[in-house]
């Protein structure tokens, strides 16, 4: 679990691809690889991956053919900048919202326009399968960063920049989005509620 708060944007050491289709992504965590070990979840440009290897403040991980597919990690080049945040621990404040990693689509960007107190707004186009989980001022995660949505439109939707890699990006762009869990719960259940019947809760609330 992440909250979308980044703690570094660093670079990529190397992409390895193998012939089993995966890839091998090196990264140089710097200081934040003290405290990341074998095993650990971090969060890579919105998606939950797992250390493979540590050598330094360079640690791996491998990715499979199915998060190359749905994501934008198969972009990504030695010396790309990512955008980092180690897993949630119990007793740490939550200053974005909740983020599991697993990411719902990828978007394009399809402007970035600035904003008359300066502020740069960035508008996505996305599938409307992830846009029905999205309301104004509510959260979403877009490339692991916890954001506000500022409009829903009927194909796209628009935040404003954080000071992130999304600064780097332009016009076409492809993003990795994460809608709000709480979206998707509520989602689930007026489609059961009307599957079954308004009389009979859906089976997530069954005993």
């Amino acid at each position: 679990m992440f909250t979308g708060i980044i703690e570094q944007l660093v670079p990529v050491v190397s992409v390895e691809r193998s012939t089993g289709k995966s890839v091998s992504i090196k990264i140089d965590l710097g200081t934040l690889a003290g405290e990341t070990h074998r095993g650990d979840s971090v969060c890579i440009n919105g998606i939950c991956l797992t250390v493979t290897n540590k050598q330094g403040s360079v640690v791996s991980f491998d990715v499979i053919q199915e998060t190359l597919r749905v994501t934008n990690l198969g972009d990504l080049v030695k010396g790309s900048k990512v955008n980092i945040e180690r897993s949630l621990r119990l007793n740490d404040r939550v200053g974005g919202h909740f983020v599991t990693g697993h990411i719902d689509k990828t978007g394009t960007i399809l402007r970035v326009d600035k904003e008359q107190d300066g502020s740069l707004k960035m508008f996505i186009k996305t599938g409307s399968e992830v846009l029905m989980l999205m309301t104004r001022k509510g959260s979403v995660a877009v490339d692991g960063i916890s954001l506000t949505v500022v409009d829903v439109a009927e194909d796209s939707f628009s935040v404003c920049l954080a000071l992130t890699t999304l600064g780097f990006k332009r016009e076409g762009d492809v993003v990795n989005i994460e809608a709000d869990m709480i979206g998707k719960y509520v989602v689930r259940y007026l489609d059961e509620t009307r599957r079954l019947g308004p009389s009979r809760p859906g089976p997530m609330f069954s005993a």
